[in-house]
């Protein structure tokens, strides 16, 4: 990441509500249906050896329901026979059964390490399919959510060694051909790590492109390219051109590089590590500043060339190149500065600010090769003047105007563990990261996918609320743009401890939230008042209500899987289907 651009997120004023005053829960009813599946979800519960967080966060809190955001309202699930199940919604009253529309040709429960099976929708018509065993399916399902249309067809599959899961995948067109990149999660042991959980994860990005040898045209892997990282990423996606990848993790990933690599980068580790001694020493009062810069022994007088002007310095032994050459911090007296040869075979040079009293930071700017002395009296002056900023007594003067912040007062739900995740951006073809947004406390939520042809948005908490986010990786001046907020929602959902999923509909209408069992949280953004209503306190007229709903499935099952759409909630169970509808009309 050294040569990456630290960026940051820049919220988008106009769509932040100061005066927003919380949800009002709402007794309307919501219309909630639901669909006896035919078999049960092909559920894998988590084995003994998958006993970390991160098997937890990776596959104990897995989605078991597809959405498929090219088509409305349709959604799919893969069932305990391998049958990939599809359900269709047009209208509530007239439910359709799920439907087969493909069948994973392998057995699922011979393998016995096997993990979750996945779907990705790549486009309107690609697909791409992990049955959880390490089979990679490649799949041209023609137009979907039509039967008429829809046909399900292998175009390529092959073992890719140990099981994964499918993170996310885009299908893309560069030079005429026909690619589709997929992103596929593995944890895996790590047998050198002794201190922490023992395990890594890897995030392996495949592009398989199509191949045409003697008029035969066939899919097959082009590249492959494999990241490691101590964390289970809470947002990782392929750019929609292939080029780049995201990744939103608490901690940091890196492309692992070939054997020859790595010992290039063992070799230039080593070269950065050894300390090297400063090439000059330098030290400096209110009026001036001294520098110190040893010199061969065979160096005399005329040797030495030491050009000084108002704003920059340059010295050089005999023929050779500048020994010491840039713009200094601030400005010099250049015509008062000069330079001695010193007892211990040393040049000392004396240069007289322009501005006396100002302390330089740098001698030179850029230049890291020199070391500042700094004399005890200059310390205690530091030390002296930073006393104001701390106290031995906790809270020494309560009753000043503007009392220091008590940790006591935040609430539970305030705090959270992951407080230094980043976002990355690495390009496709150095490998390297080029963007990266340091988090802090902006906990990542959930994303959800806006615009299918667009990269997946993710939402963050940013003090009470919670904002969208969307990647605009070929806008490198707005790579991130606010397009929604959702009005103290990163603070509501803190205080659900029982929450499992959280999502929100594609045109940012309403947020919701599931418990692991039967409840369902739906919070609407503010609409307008039929009636007049006044907040008391204040004496002025509320325009708008956000409210809140809460719907109770009957259902003793968990819940596996939670989806949103513009006009419904979609939430599996092991064995039903139940539609909540929530808007009435997009």
């Amino acid at each position: 990441a050294a040569g990456a651009a630290h960026c940051s997120l820049k919220a988008k004023r106009l769509l932040l509500d100061a005066r927003f005053e919380g949800y009002k829960l709402s007794l309307e009813p919501l219309a909630c249906y639901q669909l006896a599946l035919d078999a049960a979800v092909a559920e894998v519960a988590l084995r003994d050896d998958q006993y970390t967080l991160d098997h937890m966060r990776a596959f104990g809190m897995f989605n078991y329901l597809h959405l498929d955001s090219w088509y409305q309202d349709n959604v799919y699930y893969i069932d305990q026979y391998g049958r990939v199940m599809n359900v269709s919604v047009t209208l509530d009253t007239a439910l359709q059964k799920p439907r087969e529309v493909f069948r994973l040709p392998a057995d699922l429960t011979a393998c016995d390490n096997r993990l979750c099976a996945s779907i990705y929708f790549s486009s309107s018509t690609w697909v791409t399919l992990s049955d959880g065993t390490g089979r990679l399916y490649l799949i041209k399902s023609g137009k979907r959510g039509n039967s008429a249309s829809e046909k399900w067809e292998i175009v390529f599959n092959e073992e890719l060694s140990h099981p994964f899961t499918i993170v996310h995948s885009v299908s893309f067109v560069k030079s005429d051909k026909h690619s589709v990149a997929v992103l596929l999660l593995r944890v895996e042991k790590d047998e050198l790590d002794t201190k922490g959980s023992g395990y890594h994860i890897a995030l392996e990005w495949v592009t398989i492109t199509e191949m045409s040898k003697e008029g035969d045209h066939r899919y097959e892997i082009f590249k492959r390219r494999v990241l490691h990282g101590k964390s289970v990423p809470h947002y990782a996606a392929i750019e929609p051109s292939g080029d780049g990848l995201m990744i939103l993790s608490y901690k940091p990933f890196k492309f692992m590089q070939d054997e020859e690599d790595k010992i290039e980068e063992n070799i230039d580790e080593k070269v950065t590590n050894e300390k090297k001694d400063p090439l000059y020493y330098w030290q400096q009062t209110e009026d001036d500043l001294t520098i110190t810069l040893p010199i061969p022994q065979d160096i005399v007088k005329d040797d030495i060339k030491v050009h000084f002007s108002p704003d920059n310095i340059c010295v050089t032994l005999k023929d050779q190149p500048p020994l010491m050459e840039g713009k200094l911090y601030s400005s010099v007296d250049h015509e008062s500065c000069t330079w001695i040869i010193g007892e211990n075979k040393s040049l000392e040079i004396s240069l007289i600010k322009k501005n006396e009293g100002s302390q330089w930071r740098e001698l030179i700017v850029g230049d890291t090769r020199g070391e500042l002395i700094i004399d005890p009296s200059q310390r205690s002056a530091m030390v002296e003047s930073l006393m104001h900023l701390t106290s031995e007594v906790m809270n020494s003067n309560p009753d000043k105007e503007k009392p220091p912040c008590n940790a006591q007062e935040l609430e539970e739900c305030d705090a959270f563990l992951e407080d230094n995740a980043s976002l990355c951006r690495f390009d496709g073809d150095t490998l390297k990261i080029t963007h990266i947004i340091n988090l802090g406390s902006n906990q990542y939520l959930f994303s959800v996918v806006v615009d299918p042809k667009e990269m997946p948005c993710f939402c963050l908490r940013h003090d009470v609320d919670a904002l969208l986010w969307q990647p605009h990786p070929d806008q490198p001046e707005n790579m991130w743009e606010h397009i929604a907020t959702f009005n103290a929602l990163g603070y509501v959902q803190a205080s659900k401890q029982d929450k499992k999923f959280m999502a929100c509909a594609p045109n940012h209408s309403y947020a919701a939230l599931c418990e692991c069992l039967r409840r369902v949280f739906i919070y609407r953004q503010p609409t307008p008042l039929p009636t007049v209503l006044y907040n008391r306190k204040e004496g002025r007229q509320v325009g708008q209500v956000a409210k809140q709903l809460v719907a109770t499935l009957e259902a003793s099952d968990p819940i596996l899987g939670f989806q949103a759409t513009n006009e419904r909630l979609f939430v599996l169970t092991t064995k039903t289907l139940f539609l909540i509808k929530v808007n009435t009309e997009n």
